[in-house]
């Protein structure tokens, strides 16, 4: 697993643990994007697609390709581009010795999905992000991953936003560039409480003040994702239910 790196967050400076997310490269070798420590992350307050994508260099097979650019959720809501050091040069090609296979890497096995309450997780793999359809993948993926192994998406997205639903769960996902309102939490929170289900919410661009508060009281966790598909908690629900999963409701 990629090492940690602190984040500080330019809105309310409280420095946050990150872990640079890591992407199978065409040559099957795991790249993790090498966040730059003492970079100064930036706030978004705008998306651009260029913006979002950086340059990162393989360096088993020497490849550079694009990929999601790093972003960090802070707990005020605040989310940040965390900047990437420059590629480097690619090293020299390295032929294997005559009569000698090239040796492969290891194919990465896809984490099983429903892991019961007390058994360790393995890494989520998340779902890159290039548009709305994407961003309830990568929720339906993480809520598996959080053990809710039969939730699904509806067949078509309610009035009141209930994108995903599985038993005793109801998840709205927010894939627009604006920050997610206090009606879209109220509703997704009162079609949990007609089902009897834990309400959960998923937002690409972070919550307005007054949502986040709203959330809060209510006890409704909030992710927010970024272009990589990996949600992070914001508040103290969303803590626990990855600390519990779907076994400890």
């Amino acid at each position: 697993m990629a090492e940690s790196v602190p984040v500080r967050c330019p809105t309310c400076r409280r420095e946050n643990a990150f872990t640079p997310p890591t992407f199978p490269c065409a040559c099957g070798a795991p790249l993790t994007l090498p966040v730059l420590r003492g970079g100064v992350p930036v706030e978004i307050l705008h998306r651009t697609w260029q913006a979002s994508w950086v340059e990162v260099r393989c360096e088993v097979c020497g490849r550079q390709d694009e990929w999601p650019a790093p972003e960090s959720g802070c707990a005020c809501g605040t989310v940040v581009r965390v900047p990437v050091a420059p590629a480097p040069t690619p090293p020299p090609p390295n032929f294997p010795s005559p009569g000698r296979p090239a040796r492969q890497p290891a194919p990465v096995s896809p984490a099983p999905h429903g892991i019961p309450y007390g058994t360790p997780r393995p890494a989520f793999r998340p779902v890159t992000i290039r548009t709305a359809r994407d961003c309830v993948t990568a929720a339906e993926q993480y809520l598996k991953w959080l053990g809710y192994a039969d939730v699904a998406r509806t067949q078509e997205r309610t009035a009141s936003g209930v994108d995903l639903r599985g038993t005793g769960l109801v998840a709205q996902v927010d894939p627009t560039t604006h920050a997610t309102a206090l009606r879209e939490i109220e509703c997704v929170w009162l079609n949990g409480l007609n089902d009897s289900a834990l309400a959960v919410f998923f937002s690409l661009a972070g919550y307005a003040r007054d949502a986040r508060s709203r959330a809060d009281e209510l006890r409704l966790p909030l992710f927010v994702m970024d272009l990589t598909g990996t949600p992070q908690p914001v508040n103290d629900p969303a803590d626990e239910l990855i600390k519990y999963g779907a076994a400890g409701r």
